[in-house]
């Protein structure tokens, strides 16, 4: 059997990752030659097949924030103090009241099954080893029952939409919450999902052999995502249940049914990050979804220093959009961000060697973070401050 022929068997069927002993050790020796998160981007963009591939690279419409948001890092210039005593140092952080061992974690991303059938499981695992939270997210191919199962150790948090039947959200944070997860993080920017291009092009739909897990129930609400009318599957799910009508008043309301504390993710300016705070929440989430909703918005990093000034200490701000190198997390962290969230760099560990691909990945942003830490003299995330960062354009009108 051929590396593409046992690719293409292992996203057909659930066997194939673990019964090809020849594709496993063919992904052992490739693992040792990929040194950064781009090497792991490039080998998943080999293996992965295109409908998935497609899926979890996509942004929306002309991909101008899903550029941006990695093009905006360069715009930031670390200024790195010398001849301090960095000869011990530590990541370690809180977040939520709970120590990790690092400042970034795992970002909910849809449909981990795709990569590799372990899915969102090896995820959690991966989190768990290094001492970090991962994000379950709500259109999961893994159950919230199965990750607090097979991941017991791992600092959970549960990604949630409010959908039109209230019930179907009040189950699923009953079920959260039984099943110890720590946070729920309530997705606030998708009213509707955004024009992805390449979904609509493949007509993406989920493979028959995986379901979305959180919901088997009698009706099956899983199955929409498995038809399409001429556009994209995912679209069809959300344009069904998904409630476009949500206000503030809706956060009061979740607020009022659940003790876990509320993060908001998808917040991009500093008023809504007030407003935010008004009713509650317990932590912003910067973040545009990835770039896969508004084309033509701010990447995240921009927006941070507007909305840690907003907040003012009132609450945690935490980061996704982009991140892929130590010195990213580096940036965010002098820019106020107290954690900062990855998904795509997971799902490339994940396609290229399941738990193992996915634990690589964070420990190469250990050792990145670490090295920059190092070099610009911070023995602690706390030394990481303001005045180690500048703009670009500062040096140019000296």
């Amino acid at each position: 059997m051929t590396m593409s022929q046992c690719t293409e068997l292992c996203h057909t069927t659930t066997s194939c990752w673990v019964h090809s002993n020849q594709l496993q050790q063919h992904t052992k020796i490739k693992m040792k030659t990929l040194v950064c998160v781009s090497d792991y981007e490039t080998e998943a963009y080999r293996i992965l097949p295109q409908n998935a591939l497609d899926y979890y690279r996509s942004g929306a419409m002309e991909e101008i924030t899903l550029r941006e948001n990695k093009e905006a890092f360069n715009r930031w210039y670390i200024r790195p103090r010398l001849l301090r005593d960095v000869s011990c140092r530590n990541l370690a952080t809180t977040i939520l009241g709970h120590k990790v061992s690092v400042p970034y974690g795992i970002a909910p991303t849809a449909m981990q099954r795709m990569a590799h059938p372990d899915g969102e499981i090896a995820n959690a695992r991966a989190a768990g080893k290094i001492g970090t939270a991962f994000t379950l997210s709500t259109i999961a191919t893994t159950s919230i029952e199965e990750i607090a199962e097979k991941a017991p150790d791992t600092l959970r948090f549960f990604q949630l939409y409010i959908y039109k039947d209230r019930k179907i959200t009040t189950n699923l944070v009953r079920r959260a919450e039984t099943a110890g997860f720590s946070a729920l993080v309530l997705t606030v920017d998708a009213p509707q999902f955004g024009l992805r291009r390449a979904d609509i092009r493949n007509k993406f739909t989920l493979p028959p052999h995986l379901k979305m897990a959180n919901f088997e129930t009698d009706d099956d609400k899983s199955n929409l995502v498995n038809t399409s009318a001429g556009g994209s599957g995912i679209n069809e799910y959300v344009k069904s249940l998904f409630d476009p009508s949500l206000t503030w008043d809706d956060v009061t309301w979740l607020k009022r049914i659940t003790n876990l504390p509320i993060v908001l993710k998808g917040i991009l300016t500093a008023e809504d990050a007030v407003l935010g705070l008004k009713v509650g929440a317990a932590g912003i989430w910067v973040s545009n979804h990835g770039a896969r909703q508004v084309d033509g918005v701010s990447p995240t990093i921009e927006v941070l220093p507007d909305i840690v000034k907003a907040v003012n200490g009132q609450c945690e701000v935490y980061i996704d959009g982009g991140f892929s190198q130590g010195t990213e997390i580096f940036k965010a962290l002098a820019l106020g961000a107290q954690m900062v969230f990855l998904g795509r760099p997971l799902l490339w560990g994940l396609a290229c060697g399941g738990e193992e691909g996915a634990y690589k990945v964070l420990d190469i942003l250990h050792s990145e973070l670490d090295s920059v830490m190092s070099l610009s003299g911070c023995s602690t995330v706390k030394d990481i401050t303001g005045d180690m960062l500048i703009r670009k354009e500062y040096y140019a009108r000296l």
